[in-house]
């Protein structure tokens, strides 16, 4: 008879611990999926290439955010109680979901973007290279104490962060959230959030275009709206950011061109 194959175990690590309970409180989200083909192909191209490349992820965080300038439902959250309320932020907060490796592995952290509408996308992408790049406890210092806390008093903080009508809600969590596997080829299309929406986009196909999913919590925003939602997407995507892409080019190729000498 064959032996029985010897089981290990061991804990799970704080970041783990800290992921479990964030995707335990989604599932108390009635989130529900819309999608959309959008064309990214005249983005595309204007993206830049080499140091002054612009990636997706703050494209689609500063589309999406002019978005929710207009849509104010989309900077609102669920607050439960005997009377439920919903309760908004004069502007958005985006909560970037980033992989950052090292020798113990893949661990997932969130980025902070405070009103990213009002930011331009050469700063926006600064920014999130920062956090890719920085040391992890200099970026998400304030994620490490909380995954560092006892897991009853972790989760505590964090429901009520989700159900609190502070004005420091919205810099804690985010008002939506944004979080995509494009970069490695695939699509995250139901991913958890305990966020009132969440955004994610997959690679783009032959044709230069990416199906982007907005999630919803269907307590606050039906299908209509966040239909709606996407088809204003769509169109700041290929306006108001392409036209600063296309400027933020020009602007490159001036400042190259004084700087190469003459042919």
């Amino acid at each position: 008879m064959p032996r029985s194959p010897k089981i290990t175990t061991s804990r799970l690590g704080v970041q783990r611990r800290l992921v479990a309970d964030i995707v335990q409180l989604a599932g108390e989200v009635p989130s529900f999926p819309v999608e959309r083909v959008i064309d990214l192909s005249a983005v595309d191209r204007c993206r830049g290439d080499g140091k002054l490349r612009i990636g997706w992820a703050a494209i689609f965080t500063k589309a999406y955010a002019l978005v929710a300038r207009e849509m104010p439902v989309l900077r609102t959250w669920y607050v439960p109680g005997f009377w439920p309320r919903q309760a908004m932020s004069p502007f958005s907060v985006a909560s970037l979901s980033i992989n950052r490796s090292d020798d113990s592995g893949d661990t997932l952290y969130w980025a902070r973007l405070r009103a990213p509408e009002d930011a331009t996308l050469a700063s926006l992408q600064a920014e999130i290279r920062r956090h890719v790049n920085s040391p992890v406890a200099e970026v998400f210092r304030r994620q490490l104490q909380l995954a560092s806390l006892p897991g009853w008093l972790r989760r505590r903080v964090l429901r009520w962060n989700l159900r609190s009508t502070s004005a420091k809600r919205p810099l804690r969590l985010g008002t939506f959230s944004v979080s995509s596997l494009s970069g490695e080829g695939a699509f995250n299309r139901m991913h958890p959030s305990p966020l009132t929406t969440s955004l994610a986009y997959g690679p783009l196909d032959a044709a230069g275009r990416s199906t982007v999913t907005l999630l919803a919590d269907h307590r606050l925003i039906d299908g209509v709206p966040a239909a709606r939602a996407l088809t204003r997407l769509e169109a700041v995507l290929q306006g108001p950011i392409l036209a600063e892409l296309q400027a933020q080019r020009g602007g490159w190729r001036s400042l190259l061109g004084r700087m190469l000498p003459a042919a």
